[in-house]
């Protein structure tokens, strides 16, 4: 079935597609109508589900934990504020191996207060043991939450994933979607019967304390997985290409790559308007790429290295800023690039933060910038575009 759907409903979709039993939901922009349209469908009978309106986002994960650790398919959503609400429940989760899936409508974090787009609130946690997953589109949102329940509760995995999706420009924008139906949904994603669970039969310990002789398993183990998600994100995604005919490249999506002497590496909807940009200046002659992430925890080192070895420069666009130094994702790829041994130059730019524009006109001057020969590559110095703001 095809319809008109914003990211948002098409999240909203992809929750009930999945037979998801128990959804916690707390408001906040632009997350919202995420959970206000599950509500809607559980209220109409269409989803069989129980609904929790929780005091609060940490409350909302609680929630969505304890009932995962009785074998329940869970979801809950958030942005910004609210996933900074969280951050004490995301450990929990991630580190008592919960495979949950939560979509994160991205928002910048205040202050100065915002409700508009940028990646800070879930770069700001990359270290919590989540898997990451940035989707460019209405429809690769539906598709990656349904992609996501199956890789969490992969036996080698087993691992919650945060689905990010930018706030209005995808979130609120409505895009024609392929809806698939619930017989091939349920073809694709069986029932969660996790191997370990609250059980009277089978009594285990959830979030045990652990003294320091036996800590050290538990994030060794934890880090294991997290690496052999890497080749579990790819496996599914072609799972779901053979039964759905569409397909996001797993943890990378290259476009125009193969001889690009400058490479734009992007997540998010921004890749859109990228990917017009290399058309465009390919018309003229110039040979420019794109390197869309789609997954940024794991970090898919060794596709970058790849993709990224014959390239003159690469330039790496950041929403977020680790302040005092540069844009997070400037810094993960000059790491993964360092053994390269003729390793092309890496310049790091930071923009669209608090949901201001990136034009055309600022993806091509980027592009420019790096064909010209830009004299800031390597020295952590990020160019932020829309800085210097001056009253």
């Amino acid at each position: 079935m095809r319809a008109y759907l914003n990211g948002n409903e098409a999240v909203a979709a992809a929750v009930k597609l999945a037979r998801a039993e128990v959804v916690a939901a707390y408001p906040i922009t632009p997350q919202s109508t995420i959970v206000e349209k599950i509500a809607e469908y559980i209220a109409e009978g269409s989803m069989a589900a129980d609904y929790i309106r929780v005091e609060s986002e940490h409350a909302a994960l609680a929630a969505c934990y304890g009932a995962a650790v009785t074998g329940t398919r869970v979801f809950t959503a958030t942005s910004s504020q609210g996933l900074a609400y969280m951050f004490e429940m995301l450990h929990y989760v991630s580190g008592c191996r919960i495979p949950m899936v939560m979509a994160v409508a991205n928002r910048g974090l205040a202050a100065p207060w915002t409700i508009w787009a940028d990646h800070q609130d879930a770069v700001a946690c990359r270290d919590t043991g989540w898997i990451q997953l940035y989707v460019e589109t209405a429809q690769e949102a539906l598709d990656t939450c349904l992609q996501a329940y199956k890789i969490a509760a992969h036996p080698e995995v087993l691992t919650p994933i945060m689905v990010c999706l930018d706030g209005y420009v995808l979130s609120h924008t409505e895009e024609i979607v392929d809806v698939p139906d619930q017989e091939a949904v349920d073809r694709f994603l069986p029932p969660y019967r996790p191997e370990y669970k609250v059980d009277t039969g089978r009594p285990y310990v959830f979030g045990v304390g652990a003294g320091p002789d036996v800590y050290p398993a538990f994030k060794f183990y934890q880090q294991q997985s997290m690496m052999k998600a890497k080749e579990v994100i790819k496996e599914i995604d072609r799972e779901f290409a053979n039964l759905f005919r569409r397909s996001y490249g797993g943890l990378v999506d290259p476009y125009c790559c193969s001889d690009a002497e400058v490479i734009l590496v992007v997540m998010g909807a921004t890749a859109g308007t990228a990917r017009e940009v290399v058309d465009f200046m390919r018309r003229q002659g110039e040979r420019v790429g794109l390197l869309r992430l789609r997954s940024f925890r794991p970090f898919p080192v060794e596709d970058l290295k790849e993709l990224l070895r014959g390239a003159k420069a690469v330039a790496v666009l950041d929403r977020d800023c680790s302040f005092g130094y540069e844009g997070v994702l400037a810094t993960e790829v000059k790491a993964a690039l360092a053994e390269l041994p003729a390793r092309p130059q890496v310049a790091g730019f930071i923009g669209g933060l608090g949901g201001r524009d990136l034009t055309p006109e600022d993806l091509a001057g980027i592009f420019r910038q790096c064909l010209a020969g830009v004299r800031r590559l390597d020295k952590g110095e990020a160019i932020i575009i829309g800085g210097g703001w001056q009253k």
